[in-house]
Formats: structure tokens, C-alpha cells, sequence
């Protein structure tokens, strides 16, 4: 009764994607999970995250209605319903994904699991501990917010991401304390919301992993939004003992002290690997991710790792390529490794970031010759009519062979458009191709064509 072909530990996007392959390829899997199914990615980040992100949108739209020809007179926030409608949404996916699981015939066992060795497991759910078997066990139990020493989380005063998405009152003033795609994200939430927002970011550029010139667009849009940004700024101390927080920030030109309700630490994510036995098991680590092989295999047979505990992109739709790839692998299917150059990224504060291969910086330490094209949205068409003109559109081309070498977007919706780019460069299309290749018009999509066509000094709208 407790004996399976596959065992995956973990419910996120990356483990609840793996079991239903697994099942798929005739696997009698059961799946591990000590909270809710769907992990973080369904219930505290990707999913319900977009949900705050629609409601700050759509306040901004009744903010500038008059922009449109609109006249509304009577309109304001419910941060609880906000919260509430984010919350809602949150629990309808991973009920979604309850639905999955029956359909897909996987047993869902509740509980803590650790891997023992024999290619067992144990799970324990209050007092109660049950073992498993299994041929074939998958580690994916994702990551956490991660806190620093100089500033502990306390869940009131000094937050991670899942407290910033439940705050039962919205804050007057917030410190976040990074500028990835997290911090960006709650920046722009809370600044549409009404919150006075600073972000403290280390580096010299906020979304410091993106080209350049898209981190400029960013800051450019965010302080016009009244976002007030320090980089090259490090916060040293928070000091929590009032009622609200008051955070020490060394900068390049001395420190600073910054007063506000709450701070939000954006600083990265911690893998969650405490707990799980695999130092008894010897799995091999290095510092927080486990050691795999290009097909997700650690050390020990029968024992594998995918998402966030490894080292790659910490990302939902990396995690579940890696899983999918890691069963049909076992299946005995004919499988390619992964193409962790060719992962796009996406962040989606207004305007949205989209990116995927290298930055024009990247391509040039790398030693290519290279066409740079750029297309702003204010000569879009259709972004103008939409009232959405700010950002662009950036391509990066080898000048010798045409190969597609990164694609570059700040703008609305340009999160729904950098799959082209991921897509021509899986198939090894050239400049040439994604230029005669014919872009509906009026859209925003149009604006990649054009981008291509300006690094072939074709651009006819520019």
C-alpha cells in the first residue's frame, strides 16, 4: 500500500508538475506536503502576488480615467478586499490542483517528509509518522524568504514576502530592502495603493540582473510614480523599538536614518533543505543546493532534486521544465539537458520586464561582435492608443552569424511577448527570419520586429 514508483516531495510548480508527468508516463506516484498544495508559487507568490498587482493596476486606471476621455467621481480602495480577492484566488488554484491530483490518479500524503536511506521516506504529521517507499524520490521543496542578521524578521515590523502579502493594514510608509523581482513587485503594489515606498538597493541599479538601460527605464518610471530609490545603499540596522521602525541606511555619502511602518526584506530566497534527512543520507550539498547532474540525479541512486533546492533560476517555470525532464528521464525517454542560457525572466511591476538571454554588457565581455535594435513603445501605435507608451523593446544580434542573442522588454504586457524571443532562439532563427516574418499590426508584438529591423538599419517607423 505505501510502495511507489515515484515519490515527490514538495507540491509547488515544480513538484505537482513532476507528479502529473510522472503519472502520465504510467508512474504510481504520491506526492508530500506539509501545507498547501501548490506550494509557494500558488498560495504566497506567483499567483496571488499577479492578484494585488491587477487591483493596483486598476486603481491606477481610475486615477488617470480622465486620460481616456473618463470621468469617474467617486472611487477608492478596500485594502481588505484587495487582500481578500488575492487570497480568494490563491485558494481556488490549488484547489485546482487538488482536482489534478484525483484526476491523475496521485495519492497526496499531508505531512513533513524526510528521505531515509533504502529509498524510503518518512512523514510525519503531528505525532503520527508513516513510511513510504519508493523507487524513485524527487526532492522539491522550493524556498523561503530569506533574512539577513542585521535584520530578523519579526512577521510585523520587519516582514518577508508572504507577510507583505496579508498585511492586515496597510502601511503608511514601507522601506523594502532589495530590488529583485520581489521587492520590484511590492514597490509598485504598494506605491499604486498609496503607501510612501523606498527601496534600499545595494548595488548601483535597481533590477540589477537586467540590460542596463532597462533598469533605467524602471527607475526613471518608478520615481516619476513617487518611488523614492537609494542604490549603492546598504541598510546596516533596524531599530524596532517604537511604533513604527527605524532603519540605519550607509550610503556612499554617509548614513542615513529612514523612518517608516514596516520593513520589507526582498534579499533573496533561503532553500529549504533544513529537515529532510539528507545529511544522514549523504547527499552531496553545496552551501544551500543540493549537487545534481543534468538530469536532476544527486549522489545517491534513486534520489533527485529539482526547483529552488538546486542551482538554477529560481524560478516556477524552471522548476517544472526541471521536473518534467527529471521523469522522463527515468521513464527512458531520449531527453536533452536543459538550456539554462535560454530562461526567460519576468517581473511584473507597470511597466513589466521581460528578458532572456544576455544583456548587451554580457554579449560584449563574451567577446561578439554585435546589432543592438531598439524600439520604444512611444512609436507604437497601438501603445499609444492604449495610454501605455513608456519603455521599449531591445534586441542583441551576433553580427557574424545572425544568432539571436538576448531580447530585452520594459513596457505593458511585454511579459506575454519575450516568448517569441525564447522561442526563435530555441529554433536558431537569425535577424533575417524574425524580420520577414509578418507581426500583426496594430500590437505592442510588432514592436520586436521593429526592434530587430532597427539593428539591421531597416526600421521604418523611427
Amino acid at each position: 500500500m505505501n510502495e511507489y514508483d515515484v515519490i515527490v516531495i514538495g507540491s509547488g510548480p515544480g513538484g505537482y508538475v513532476t507528479a502529473i508527468r510522472s503519472s502520465q508516463l504510467g508512474f504510481k506516484t504520491a506526492v508530500v506536503e506539509k501545507e498547501s498544495l501548490g506550494g509557494v508559487c500558488l498560495n504566497w507568490g506567483c499567483i496571488p502576488t499577479k492578484a494585488l498587482l491587477k487591483s493596483a493596476q486598476v486603481f491606477n486606471y481610475l486615477k488617470h480615467a480622465e486620460d481616456f476621455g473618463l470621468k469617474v467621481k467617486d472611487y477608492d480602495k478596500d485594502f481588505d478586499a484587495v487582500v481578500n480577492r488575492s487570497r480568494n484566488i490563491a485558494a481556488g488554484m490549488s484547489k485546482g490542483v487538488q482536482f489534478l491530483m484525483k484526476k491523475n490518479k496521485i495519492d497526496v500524503i499531508e505531512g513533513h517528509g524526510k528521505v531515509l536511506s533504502g529509498k524510503k521516506i518518512s512523514v510525519s504529521r503531528g505525532e503520527k509518522i508513516l513510511d513510504y517507499s519508493a523507487k524513485h524520490i524527487i526532492i522539491a521543496t522550493g524556498a523561503r524568504s530569506k533574512a539577513l542578521p542585521n535584520m530578523p524578521h519579526d512577521g510585523k515590523k520587519v516582514i518577508g514576502y508572504r507577510e507583505a502579502m496579508t498585511l492586515p493594514k496597510q502601511p503608511k510608509k514601507l522601506i523594502i530592502v532589495g530590488s529583485g523581482a520581489i521587492g520590484i513587485e511590492f514597490a509598485y503594489f504598494y506605491n499604486a495603493m498609496g503607501t510612501e515606498v523606498t527601496i534600499v538597493e545595494y548595488v548601483d541599479r535597481i533590477a540589477p540582473v537586467e540590460d542596463e538601460e532597462v533598469s533605467k527605464q524602471l527607475e526613471k518610471s518608478f520615481k516619476k510614480s513617487g518611488i523614492n530609490i537609494m542604490t549603492s545603499a546598504k541598510v546596516t540596522a533596524v531599530d524596532t523599538k517604537g511604533k513604527g521602525v527605524k532603519a540605519t541606511v550607509e550610503t556612499e555619502k554617509g548614513e542615513e536614518f529612514i523612518d517608516a511602518d514596516i520593513v520589507l526584506s526582498a534579499v533573496g530566497i533561503k532553500s529549504n533543505i533544513e529537515n529532510l534527512g539528507i545529511e544522514d543520507l549523504g547527499i552531496a550539498l553545496d552551501k544551500d543546493k543540493i549537487l545534481v547532474n543534468d538530469f536532476y540525479q544527486t549522489n545517491i541512486p534513486g534520489y533527485y532534486a529539482i526547483g529552488d533546492v538546486t542551482s538554477g533560476q529560481a524560478l516556477a517555470h524552471v522548476a517544472s521544465a526541471e521536473g518534467i525532464l527529471c521523469v522522463e528521464k527515468i521513464a527512458g525517454h531520449q531527453v536533452e539537458p536543459l538550456n539554462y542560457e535560454n530562461i526567460p525572466g519576468c517581473t511584473y511591476c507597470s511597466p513589466e520586464i521581460a528578458s532572456v538571454g544576455l544583456t548587451e554588457a554580457q554579449a560584449k565581455e563574451k567577446g561578439y561582435e554585435i546589432k543592438v535594435g531598439k524600439f520604444p513603445f512611444t512609436a507604437s501605435g497601438k501603445a499609444q492608443a492604449g495610454g501605455t507608451s513608456e519603455g521599449f523593446v531591445k534586441v542583441i544580434f551576433d553580427a557574424k552569424y545572425g544568432e539571436w542573442l538576448g531580447c530585452h522588454m520594459i513596457g505593458v504586457g511585454v511579459t506575454d511577448m519575450i516568448a517569441e524571443a525564447v522561442l526563435g532562439r530555441k529554433l536558431e532563427t537569425t535577424g533575417h527570419e524574425v524580420l520577414k516574418a509578418v507581426h500583426p499590426h496594430p500590437t505592442m508584438s510588432e514592436a520586436v520586429m521593429e526592434a530587430v529591423a532597427d539593428a539591421y538599419d531597416e526600421v521604418i517607423h523611427l
